[in-house]
């Protein structure tokens, strides 16, 4: 199915569904996908195995520069940001400066735009990274990937890229405590001729034992809504997504559904 790539380091503002508008920061190349999972449901497409070249990574000079030139434009033009959020094309915290681009970042947010927030959308493979785990304490909306707490399920679903032990991310979610908020897209399907479905009554009640250990600030969930690169995956209805909110309420934390 088609999928895309951001073709800028400076993307949007958009609309952002879970976020309002959204001026986007791709730390990533524009032209290929850099990623430590291989999501089966990934809007921007299967991750490169191999590649003919080496990978070349915005510097964080030109993330600085071109950011500052789009808020200053945004400013003189009375159009905001609600929130500037890094995502992209992949990881964004695989990037070697990613902790002094959020420094960049938050200096820039704070000359610019100071109602403005910054969140960081990650899939939690480097939070056990000192540097990323102090940066990503840093922004208003640190928002991190658990979408099984069952390691069979996010070996088929994520498809992670090295080594990647879901107790052991669980336990590191932990420290950030009420600073993270945890985003998980529910699926179900068909993949490699094995079933998917993370709503299952298991994957459930795994799940929210996680988030009562993790006891994040908020909770985000929603489905996919755009092209996914495996075919014979199954959107989750917003029914049955507040369906499980109201579980995830019940447990004592703060959710929001995404439809």
């Amino acid at each position: 199915m088609a999928t895309f790539l951001f073709d800028q380091i400076i993307f949007g503002p958009v609309n952002s569904r879970r976020l309002g508008i959204s001026l986007g920061v791709n730390l990533l190349p524009t032209d290929s996908k850099v990623c430590s999972f291989d999501c089966i449901y990934c809007e921007c497409g299967w991750t490169p195995r191999k590649r003919e070249e080496k990978v070349q990574l915005p510097t964080r000079e030109d993330v600085s520069s071109r950011l500052e030139a789009q808020l200053q434009k945004m400013k003189e033009s009375g159009e905001l940001p609600d929130v500037i959020t890094f995502a992209g094309n992949g990881e964004p915290t695989l990037h070697p400066d990613f902790a002094v681009i959020i420094d960049d970042t938050i200096q820039l947010r704070n000359q610019y735009s100071p109602k403005c927030r910054i969140a960081v959308l990650s899939n939690s493979t480097m939070i056990q990274r000192e540097s990323v785990f102090q940066a990503l304490l840093k922004v208003d909306d640190n928002i991190l990937k658990l979408d099984s707490a069952i390691p069979k399920t996010v070996e088929l679903l994520d498809c992670p890229i090295g080594h990647f032990n879901v107790e052991e991310v669980i336990q590191r979610l932990a420290a950030f405590g009420e600073s993270a908020t945890i985003q998980t897209l529910f699926v179900r399907g068909e993949y490699k001729g094995q079933k998917i479905d993370n709503t299952s009554p298991e994957e459930l009640e795994a799940w929210i034992d996680a988030l009562k250990i993790i006891q994040p600030g908020q909770v985000m969930i929603y489905s996919i809504a755009r092209d996914t690169p495996a075919q014979g995956l199954e959107k989750v209805s917003t029914e049955e997504l507040n369906t499980i909110a109201e579980r995830v309420k019940e447990a004592g934390f703060d959710v929001h559904v995404s439809a």
